[in-house]
């Protein structure tokens, strides 16, 4: 009776947790997502030297308090799973756990408390809440892409490095030390500068030829600029694999997480893991 007991309240909490389907698994992540922010904000406030001067035992408190509730979450995380290592060492895991640890090691090495930081990755749960999961889909064609496209990428890079080595020699030859073309790393930087079309303004050519090559080479910044764009745009049109919603035969999957290995995306009405079998319904 007592296993019974303790394997129910167990898998309602593991329900709460780690799926986003229920109304209770999204009020969870929703109140979780508010403290994250909260703490992010806590962190940016306690930066600013005037407000800190004024509130700092109140941001303080406000951390600890915080901090605290997402150990009990950490732990709770952890011991309603079959298997806790499959959590601890997965990627949300180590983000949960990364946020959670910084306010403590402030304790024994200062400063250390700005890491809590970190808490922003964890904002990626929302994509589980809001039911954008077709997104990761499309970003997972958008690595695709661009791991397709590396190799043209590396080839274009690599050419315009020349092309800069070249412009910068051509600019401290034509400019010289007077106008601030002091060496060639310095002049090459310029010309990375002006290619990519930031212009800090640090360094301009002064000698009509010099201005007549910086403008061109402003012009070809972006052209340069359109070229990967294609590259990884015509890459990106060729990926066709299902979004991460839907399977290859197009049956929608949900946020249901299994009990005892963690595996998530499993079929609407699925009885059984995917992954391991063990049943997901414990009615």
């Amino acid at each position: 009776m007592s296993n019974d007991i303790n394997r129910n309240w167990k898998t309602k909490l593991h329900e709460i947790i780690y799926e986003a389907d229920t109304p209770a698994g999204k009020l969870f992540d929703i109140v979780l997502l508010v403290t994250i922010i909260a703490s992010i904000v806590l962190v940016m406030l306690e930066s600013v030297k005037s407000i800190d001067a004024k509130y700092h035992d109140i941001l303080n408190i406000a951390e600890w308090i915080i901090t605290i509730l997402f150990s009990v979450e950490y732990i709770a995380r952890i011991i309603t799973v079959k298997k806790p290592v499959n959590y601890i060492l997965s990627f949300y895991g180590i983000i949960d756990l990364l946020s959670t640890i910084p306010k403590y090691l402030s304790i024994i090495f200062a400063g250390t408390h700005a890491l809590v930081a970190l808490r922003a990755l964890r904002l990626l749960r929302i994509f589980r809440i809001l039911k954008l999961g077709r997104y990761l889909g499309a970003s997972n064609n958008l690595i695709a892409a661009l791991k397709a496209s590396r190799a043209k990428i590396s080839v274009f890079l690599f050419a315009v490095v020349i092309v800069a080595i070249i412009l910068g020699t051509i600019m401290y030859m034509i400019e010289g030390e007077e106008n601030g073309f002091t060496n060639i790393p310095k002049s090459v930087y310029w010309c990375i500068v002006t290619l990519t079309t930031v212009g800090f303004g640090d360094i301009a050519p002064h000698t009509p030829l010099g201005q007549f090559i910086a403008s061109l080479v402003m012009i070809l910044g972006y052209g340069i600029i359109a070229v990967p764009t294609g590259i990884v745009s015509a890459e990106y049109t060729n990926q066709t694999k299902p979004t991460s919603s839907t399977n290859k035969e197009g049956v929608h999957l949900n946020t249901q997480s299994c009990h005892n290995c963690s595996a998530g995306k499993h079929k609407d009405n699925a009885e059984y893991c995917y992954n391991c079998g063990y049943k997901l319904n414990h009615e």
